[in-house]
Formats: structure tokens, sequence, C-alpha cells
């Protein structure tokens, strides 16, 4: 068998992240670098499969039998069709449609069967250096196959036609993976700017990884990650991507390029260290984008004149994102090509960001994005109170999950409650849908409504406790919002993190909880009865959630690097969290990306 490799990266399902330093890397003055500008699949080359197994042609042998034999009797092969081109070996043979052949050329290059003599067999590989080359459909020779990306350890190997490594050949979708976005998102201006934009990288990988940060042409940091290692990077503020509250814009080269040699997971924090405004997502790698999108974010705050926001990254140049405001539109800050209801069309190269911000009484919840590439989505607020008129506000931002992989199925719990850990947080819970016409049903029942009109409307439960499922009958966006410190539920300010669709849960995660902060939370929802452990030791103190499911609160104690291993006999979701006085961050602690069907 021959196999030509694909260079996609896809995300690995793997488990373990160990100890080590895990320290902040401070990073130098940015250096010129030259690295080849590639699509966000550097380097694809498309799968290909062949056997040297001989067809076999004419009709089926049929039997005949009596009571004494049974003799099978196989019809022969018939001519091939006049003018059909044949080859045999460098020989290309006309059929004269009565089993022999019209003509017959010796080939200088090679025989295409169909074509003839030709310089190369179509969809046949080579390569020239890091390049692959593919065979035209003429057999006139050969054009860009895609690019073996060193960065993210691939080479073009001869023999197998196409990109090898350990980033080329992954597993199934999910959240690790070898090429992400990190990107600086829009900040309260009097945010303090010591406290550094950084993300976490853990190394899902059994051998070293070679880390690297461009933006545009710009070295930013390269960083060795040992095996079952977590290393946590601090990058620049993006001026243009942190200042100001609006217009919508387009910053180009606004967003870093992550590229590692082995599969990785990657955390973005902004900022770092715990602060009085903040959030934190979990990026996902290129390789699980799409070109679709439902944004989850949180309405403009008119005292003091703060936007929501969703950012749109692209990985590939000349890309083509249209974008729809929610129902009926909402008031949106015009710019980039956006206009003021919050639809319009924008033309992306690679690493660029368009950041959509609200205005005055707008709420850009339930736009959605198209693309006609892969894109990164990250939607959130600039600084808000929650519910508005409740004290403090904080900084809110969630990578979003791509449309395909929504379903109709979330189990939805409150966060813990500090100082007392035995009470839980209150929150909101918006409930975006994807489709008109999306009916729901709770369980236990809600006091909420149980349908949605339109696309991109979206119910709100406010300020409530309860844990309970979420079943519709199509594509929902589910996201739950901390509420304020002063609503009475301990301390911490708003954050964000959106529920795992039930049917992309996992049995094993590599998880990171940012040791910087003063305390962290893992909420861990398993069917009853799972065996759930966390660093080796098992998970106790779960309480129902419904439909079969319970929820429990882990306290997760500081490790040498901030990563920590969950693994189950059966698959569970988890969320992680940091807390401090008027300060939060929250995001899932990873999910599969499976493009799942339609509900």
């Amino acid at each position: 068998m021959v196999r030509s490799l694909s260079c996609v990266p896809l995300a690995l399902a793997l488990a373990a992240c160990g100890d080590s330093s895990g320290q902040a890397t401070t990073v130098a003055q940015p250096t010129s670098v030259t690295t080849p500008e590639t699509s966000s699949t550097s380097g694809d080359v498309s799968t290909s499969e062949t056997t040297g197994d001989t067809p076999t042609t004419g009709p089926a042998t049929t039997t005949t039998s009596d009571a004494t034999t049974s003799e099978p009797t196989t019809a022969p092969p018939g001519p091939c069709p006049l003018g059909e081109i044949v080859c045999d070996g460098d020989v290309a043979q006309v059929c004269d449609g009565m089993g022999g052949f019209s003509d017959e050329t010796e080939c200088a290059g090679a025989c295409a069967p169909g074509i003839g003599c030709a310089d190369c067999v179509p969809g046949t590989k080579q390569c020239d250096g890091q390049n692959v080359l593919t065979c035209n459909a003429e057999g006139t020779g050969y054009e860009d196959g895609g690019y073996c990306d060193p960065l993210l350890g691939l080479g073009c190997d001869a023999q197998w036609g196409g990109c090898v490594g350990d980033c080329a050949q992954l597993g199934s979708l999910s959240y690790i993976g070898c090429e992400y976005y990190p990107t600086v998102t829009q900040q309260y201006d009097i945010f303090d700017l010591n406290n550094p934009f950084a993300v976490a990288v853990s190394n899902a990988a059994d051998a070293t990884a070679m880390v690297t940060v461009t933006r545009g042409d710009e070295l930013i940091a390269q960083v060795t990650v040992p095996a079952e290692d977590v290393k946590v990077i601090t990058l620049p503020f993006v001026p243009e991507l942190i200042q100001g509250s609006g217009p919508t814009k387009h910053a180009k080269k606004g967003a870093y390029r992550l590229r590692s040699t082995k599969p990785v997971t990657v955390y973005q924090f902004m900022p770092l260290n715990a602060a009085q405004s903040n959030d934190a997502s979990l990026l996902l790698p290129v390789n699980t984008w799409t070109g679709n999108y439902l944004v989850a974010s949180w309405q403009y705050w008119d005292d003091y004149l703060l936007p929501g926001f969703y950012s749109v990254v692209a990985s590939q140049d000349n890309t083509i994102v249209k974008l729809q405001g929610p129902p009926g539109g909402t008031n949106t800050q015009a710019g980039g090509g956006v206009d003021s209801k919050g639809s319009g069309m924008a033309l992306l190269n690679t690493g660029d960001v368009l950041t959509v911000f609200s205005a005055s009484g707008g709420d850009l919840t339930g736009s959605f994005v198209r693309a006609d590439k892969p894109v990164q989505v990250i939607g959130g607020h600039e600084c808000t109170q929650v519910p508005i008129g409740v004290v403090a506000c904080d900084h809110l931002e969630e990578s979003l999950f791509p449309l395909e992989t929504l379903s109709g199925e979330y189990f939805v719990g409150p966060p813990v409650q500090t100082p007392n850990n035995a009470l839980e947080k209150a929150m909101f819970v918006r409930i975006i849908a994807a489709d008109d016409d999306t009916n729901l049903v709770y369980t236990p029942d809600q006091a909420a409504a149980k349908t949605i009109a339109k696309a991109g409307e979206f119910i709100e439960i406010p300020t409530t406790v309860n844990r309970f499922k979420v079943d519709a009958d199509k594509r929902v966006l589910v996201v739950q919002y901390m509420v304020s410190q002063e609503a009475g539920y301990g301390t911490s300010d708003p954050a964000m993190v959106q529920a795992v669709p039930i049917l992309q849960y996992r049995d094993n995660y590599i998880v990171y909880a940012n040791k910087f902060w003063v305390q962290n939370f893992a909420d861990i929802i398993a069917p009853d009865g799972a065996n759930v452990t966390v660093d080796g030791a098992m998970v106790t103190g779960f309480k129902p959630i419904g439909a079969g499911f319970s929820l429990a609160h882990l306290e997760l104690a500081d490790t040498a690097t901030g990563g920590h291993h969950m693994s189950s006999n059966v698959k569970f979701g988890v969320s992680t969290y940091g807390v401090m006085d008027y300060g939060s961050y929250w995001y899932p602690g990873g999910l599969d990306l499976a493009l799942l069907p339609p509900e």
C-alpha cells in the first residue's frame, strides 16, 4: 500500500500533563524572522490512498449445479471501448474496440490512463524541499500541493509524497492541536498594562515540543516545552486591539500565530495575573476552525460607555467574512465594513483581526459570522456588570465553538461560591438559537421560555443557582455568566463560559489552572456512578444535576506547572475557573470538537 499523508494537523485525544517549573517566560523585543505565510492548514495535502491490488473486471462468476457436479464458469472480459487510452507501463495504447489497439506510443515521460503520454500522472506527488508538488489534472506539470511547515514539526517525505510528522498524523478533532492564534481582546483603558497578556502552553505529547510565536514576520518568542509540562509565555499587548472602546476596526496582522512541533493545548489570559478586570479563553487549534459561528457577547454598558465585542481572526489570505447582526439588527459602532446594525463584509488576510463593537443599547449576542475559509471568533465585553447596575465590572471573553460543533443537549450548573465553598455562586444563563423555531425542555423544569422563534434570538435566565439539563430540538449555544460581586453570592466578578455539548465530552483532559490566582476550581459534570480522578485522586462530593448526571466542585491545589490531569471510566465535562476579590476567569477545561449533524 502506498499512502500520501495529509499535512492537516488534526487534534489528538491525549492524556497526561505533569509537573515542572511553569515559570513565565519574559519576551525580549521582537526581532525579524522570515517565516513562510501559509494557510491555516500549513501545508495541507489531501490524504490519498492507493493499493497494489489488481481490479477484477468483467461479469461476476456464476455457478451451476446438478446432483453430481458444480461447474463454475467465468465470462471473459470484453474489449476496452474504441478510442480509450490505457497504459502498459510507459506505453500508451489506444483501444480499437475489438480487443486490440489501433496505436501504441512509448512515452518519454509518464503514461496516464485516459490521457496517454504526459509529463506526470495526475494526483501523484513529489517533494521540492519542504514543498509538496501535486501533478495537475491534465498531467502537464506539477502544482503547489502545500508546505510542510518545520515549525509544526513537519517534513516532506518523497517516499510518501507528502508531509510527515506528529502534527500531520493526529487523531480526532479536539482542543489539542499544533497551531493557534492568540489574540489580544478589548480591555478597559484604566487596566494595568504591567499585568501581561500571556498564553499557557501544555505539552500533550511524550516528547519535547518547540513552540514558536510570531506576529507577521516578527519572531516574538521561541520556547521548549518538555513532555507533560506547561510553560507560560508572556506576549506584548497589541495597542490597536486593547485600547479605546471602538469603533469597529480591522487590525492587520493583529493576532499572534503560535506553532508547536508536538500536540499542545493553549489557554490565553487577558491578563495573566489575578486582577480586577480579566478573563481567559481556551483557544481552539486552527484545524478545528470552520467558517460558521454564532456569537455570544453582553449588552453595551451605557453608564460607562463600555461595549460588548467579538473578534474575527483569519489564518488564510483573502478570507471573505460576512457578518449578520441578530434579528432586527443591533446598535453597532460602524467601521471595517460593518454597518450600524451589525451586518457587513470584510476581507481578512493571515493574522488579521476584525473587532466588532456594540453601540449604546446594543447587544451583539445572536450575531452570525460566516466566512469562506476557517476563522476564529472570540466573543466578550470590555468590562461589564452582571446584571447591569450591580458592582463591579469585569472583562469577558470566550473563544467560541464553531456552529457545526454545537448540539441540543447541555448541562448547566453554577460555580462554587467563595469564601464559603459550601454555597454556590449565582449566574445568568443565555440559550441562543442557531435555527428558527427552536423548542426547549429543561430537566428539572425551569421558569423560563421554552420556544425561540428566530435564529439568533435567545432566552435569558437571570440570577440563578439552579442545576439543570437543556434539551433543544435544534442546535443552540449555551453561555453562563458569573454575577458581580455585590450581587450577594461571595467574592469574584463576572466571567463567561460556554457550556460544553454533552456529545463533546471526553474521558480524559489536560487542564490548566492559573497558579498565580488566589483560588482555582474545576466543576465536573459526570454520569452518576462515574469514577473520575484528578491528578490520581478520586473525585467525591457529586450532587445531582438532572437526567442521571451529577456535578462536583473541586478546589484545585497549586502544582508546579498549574497543569492537572483528569480522567474517568466514562465521558464527562469540565470547566475551570479562578477567583479573587472582584476578579475571575472561566473557561471550558477541554472538549472534543467533532462536526455534529444537525439536530
